[in-house]
């Protein structure tokens, strides 16, 4: 007879479609059951075997426990000896959603990002230097450092980026006195507009004065700043009036800037290192981390091939009326720099290479007297203004996803990303080890009141990590 410490024991099994089946089953090993389609595979496995273990385990709890789980039938076995209490694992497809990460499904992500929105010390994304909070005072010596004549309408945020009709927001801007409203970037009378639609995000804003830049008009803006500041809990939008038409927004806020180079961050909340929300996501890439880009490597192919057989060939390939346009353009410009397009690519110097692939600054079109785009521009440009779906498909086999230059693939915006930690913005975090971040989190000790109040945020990430250690997922990357 098996030891039933080392097997399990299963004898007259009829479950189903099982026909009185006895087996023994080595213990502490992984064991695949495979057979015809109704042939018993999971009848034995769920039905029969989990089955018993999970009626076992409920029956060795409280009468006040089982109370609240449904209770298990046994299955129609005679006996099933060396059975320890087992759990089901549910099969089911890979989720491929690229915004899915081990930090996210776990939860520590979000642990994190109440953290970092709560303790996290905000630094200059420019200069690196720690910002502090602006006073009105500051906030005003920034606007009147913009040109003479400049026309700016200065806001104060009612709602960013929130769901709902907004009647009570909206009554009480009129109550205030507020006559115009900046709602989703349209400026409109505040007594045409009781609510908006509930099911999408709103912006709303309420214009506190329109104002052009001149001598004099100090102690009317610092009024008007003081009343924006009020009316936006600290924050305030100056809207300046481009010459070609449209606005530039820049925010102010009295919670962080940075005093050299005026960079202001709003209130920092959880959202704002979410690459799942538009007010953290890296705008470039919204928040993926890598972009559909054109491979050099993949257009140019064999360096010691000439620019003819290289670059020209595979234009060639994406259709002959590009060959004979873009073609015609890499001629031309190589010749306006003194190069031949028989030339192999990687014995042309080095700035011609670069301007070829990216396109050419200011002082080489004044050089060459020859403006040129770049290649890789300009096929990334025809990809995505394209409705040929044969010409897209031909030039998606020349991308290939790429860190976004913006962020380096963090998906956090660049203000986001500028909050540390012990020195540590967020994606730095998550870019460890679950070993790592387990020995970065036991060593972190914040005082005063952020530690009062990481204390229970830290509890919750250091136990997280703790069981992904201990379950041998030491080694995994924590943001994969």
């Amino acid at each position: 007879m098996e030891d039933t410490r080392q097997f399990i024991r299963i004898r007259g099994a009829r479950q189903h479609n099982l026909k009185s089946i006895n087996l023994s089953l080595p213990r502490d090993r992984l064991i695949v059951i495979t057979g015809l389609s109704g042939s018993g595979k999971s009848t034995l496995a769920f039905d029969t075997i989990y089955a018993e273990g999970q009626r076992r385990y409920v029956e060795s709890l409280s009468a006040y426990a089982r109370q609240f789980l449904e209770m298990v039938e046994k299955p129609d076995v005679e006996t099933i000896e060396g059975l320890t209490p087992t759990i089901a694992i549910e099969q089911r497809t890979g989720s491929a959603n690229p915004r899915s990460t081990v930090a996210t499904t776990t939860e520590i992500y979000d642990y994190l990002r109440v953290l970092y929105a709560r303790v996290g010390e905000p630094h200059c994304p420019v200069c690196d230097r720690k910002i502090e909070t602006q006073s009105a005072e500051q906030i005003v010596d920034a606007v009147m450092a913009l040109p003479e004549g400049t026309r700016f309408s200065l806001l104060a945020p009612l709602v960013r980026g929130r769901k709902g009709e907004h009647r009570d927001v909206l009554a009480a801007a009129r109550r205030q006195g507020f006559v115009r409203l900046r709602v989703d970037g349209m400026i409109i009378d505040a007594r045409e507009v009781d609510a908006l639609p509930k099911t999408r995000r709103h912006d709303i804003e309420a214009v506190v004065d329109r104002l052009v830049m001149k001598t004099g008009i100090r102690s009317r803006l610092t009024d008007s700043v003081e009343t924006a500041l009020k009316a936006g809990e600290g924050l305030a939008i100056v809207s300046i009036e481009r010459e070609g038409g449209g606005t530039e927004d820049r925010l102010f806020s009295e919670l962080y800037a940075c005093p050299e180079h005026g960079i202001s961050l709003g209130e920092l909340s959880p959202r704002v290192f979410s690459f799942n929300s538009p007010y953290g996501a890296c705008p470039e890439c919204d928040g993926l981390g890598t972009r559909m880009k054109v491979d050099p490597d993949l257009l140019v192919g064999d360096g010691s091939l000439s620019v003819e057989e290289g670059i020209i060939a595979s234009v060639r390939k994406i259709g002959y009326a590009y060959a004979m346009w873009y073609g015609g353009r890499i001629r031309r410009f190589l010749r306006a720099t003194g190069c031949d397009p028989t030339t192999p690519f990687e014995k042309l110097p080095s700035d011609v290479r670069k301007a070829l692939l990216r396109g050419c600054t200011k002082k080489q079109e004044e050089e060459w007297g020859f403006s040129w785009s770049g290649i890789l521009t300009e096929l990334e440009e025809r990809f995505h203004r394209t409705d040929n779906d044969v010409l897209k498909a031909r030039i998606h086999g020349y991308m290939a996803s790429l860190p976004c230059p913006s962020c380096g693939g963090a998906r956090l915006r660049k203000e986001a990303l500028a909050v540390r930690i012990a020195g540590k913005n967020i994606s730095q975090v998550t870019a460890m080890t679950v070993g790592e971040a387990v020995e970065f989190f036991g060593r972190l000790e914040l005082g005063g009141e952020k530690g009062r109040i990481a204390a229970p945020l830290l509890k919750e990430i250091r136990d997280r990590l703790t069981f992904l250690r201990d379950v041998g997922l030491a080694l995994s990357l924590i943001h994969i």
